[in-house]
């Protein structure tokens, strides 16, 4: 991925990311100000060494909002975009759908839904 389209994919991102981040009720979105909400090309060869899936979209590390302060990792997201837009098939309005699906998905692992919980809501 030349390195002006890899800027092109986050500054995507970024706007779809804190759209939804404004869209969000206040509680939520305040306890989430302080997340580092990271965009990386795709998972490292550590993560994918440790068993993930290399088409990995997105990932939710640390505690979730239950449990914040138990985990030595504080939580943080990670979103892979290049296998967002592959996804996506390359086109960005699908681009766009799927970090905002992604993003809500790994929110909701936040927040404390299983796989199960997310597939009911449309998340998977």
């Amino acid at each position: 991925m030349r390195e002006q389209q890899w800027q092109a994919l986050q500054k995507v991102a970024q706007e779809e990311t804190d759209r939804l981040l404004r869209e969000l009720p206040p509680p939520i979105r305040v306890q989430l100000e302080t997340m580092p909400i990271v965009f990386e090309k795709v998972p490292s060869s550590d993560l994918v060494a440790d068993g993930l899936d290399p088409d990995l979209m997105g990932l939710f590390v640390g505690d979730d909002y239950a449990c914040e302060g138990a985990d030595p990792i504080p939580p943080e997201i990670l979103l892979f975009l290049g296998n967002i837009l592959d996804e996506a098939e390359g086109d960005m309005d699908r681009y766009r759908q799927e970090v905002r699906t992604t993003l809500l998905h790994e929110l909701g692992h936040y927040l404390g839904l299983d796989e199960e919980g997310l597939f009911d809501r449309g998340l998977e």
